[in-house]
């Protein structure tokens, strides 16, 4: 029981555990203790913020009462792809798809497998337009220190692309959906607290627009304590995995003291190695290794379509699928790749194309 217990976590926690290995193992060849910068402690510090909000905002069902106030009847996959897309810009891609998965795999609608793939692609999509929306995001945000302005006018050919032809999708799949099956409303209602935590997310905002100081994430951490009664949640072992990976891959940039010169080279290195590894590891790992950010961000936004490890929002509504009585006799996994795949390509087009005409 025991064994198997370990071989569970190692299996959903493979990331921590290969960042942990990885880390020990170059710090003992290379006898040194890694080294972190400050932008490394504000990813961390920005990453435990959001955690705490998004983990409350999610426990008090705030996301899940706003999409179930969508109206019913026509059009309900593009109302459910534009609130999941608009959802991960502010709350990161994972807490969307969690949000928002579930409440689409309780409806009785025609082409569910297909509205909650273009759930998952609009949730990466989305999250990769705010320099908030997912974990590498914020690392890179920080890691360069870009400006917010810069941020956003970088990825906003890739996000809005993408919305654009998921949209056209979502209508297609809307003219053959039936109309006449409301959402289920949710008893649940918003409470002091549910309200406390959508101020904190607007203020954090701000925060990380540069627009407040950043110790304000100290004033709300201290608000969530108080009004939590000390109980803190928020995922604590992916911010250690991060704390893990930043030492490894300084350890790495000792080992290898490369940089990655062209920018093509480094979009397409990412993106591949997202395939491979996720899109969050591989931001982490390539950051130390090139100055070409734009280039990157880019390459892990795109790495995230393809295969389903890309990215954590598809594993997360992969196994939300599979719990449901949707799953049975039904290929979600080929379906997805398919489309993911034809997404992935179609990101490495509209890339060399924009950066064609801007040259």
């Amino acid at each position: 029981m025991k064994k198997d217990k370990w071989y569970r976590f190692i299996v959903d926690e493979w990331l921590f555990v290969v960042s942990a290995l990885g880390m020990v193992s170059t710090s003992a060849y290379l006898r040194r203790i890694p080294t972190y910068d400050f932008s490394d402690f504000k990813t961390l510090y920005t990453l435990f913020v959001l955690f705490v909000i998004t983990n409350g905002l999610y426990k008090h069902h705030v996301l899940a009462e706003i999409a179930s106030k969508i109206d019913n009847g026509r059009f309900l996959p593009v109302k459910l792809l534009l609130i999941t897309f608009f959802f991960s810009m502010i709350v990161t891609n994972d807490v969307a798809v969690l949000a928002i998965v579930p409440l689409t795999l309780t409806l009785h609608i025609p082409f569910k497998e297909w509205v909650v793939i273009l759930e998952v692609l609009a949730a990466n999509a989305g999250s990769a337009f705010s320099p908030f929306g997912n974990p590498q995001n914020i690392f890179l945000y920080w890691h360069y220190g870009i400006p917010f302005g810069q941020f956003l006018k970088v990825i906003m050919p890739f996000s809005l692309s993408f919305l654009v032809v998921l949209l056209l999708i979502a209508f297609i799949i809307s003219r053959h959906t039936n109309s006449s099956h409301p959402l289920p409303q949710k008893a649940v209602k918003f409470t002091p607290l549910a309200y406390f935590y959508l101020v904190s997310l607007g203020v954090f905002i701000l925060v990380m627009a540069q627009i407040l100081p950043l110790w304000l994430g100290v004033v709300i951490l201290s608000g969530v304590f108080i009004v939590e009664r000390g109980k803190v949640s928020a995922d604590y072992l992916l911010l250690a995995t991060f704390a893990l990976f930043f030492g490894f891959t300084d350890n790495l940039k000792v080992i290898l003291s490369a940089v990655l010169a062209h920018p093509h080279h480094v979009f397409l290195l990412s993106s591949l190695l997202s395939q491979m590894i996720s899109n969050v590891p591989t931001a982490l790992l390539v950051a130390d290794f090139t100055e070409r950010w734009e280039a990157l961000l880019w390459g892990v936004s795109v790495g995230g379509f393809g295969n389903l490890i890309g990215s954590l929002a598809s594993l997360i509504a992969y196994r939300l699928y599979q719990k449901s009585e949707d799953s049975a006799g039904r290929n979600l996994l080929g379906k997805f790749h398919a489309v993911s795949y034809g997404a992935f390509f179609m990101g490495w087009l509209i890339y060399f194309i924009f950066h064609k005409i801007t040259g």
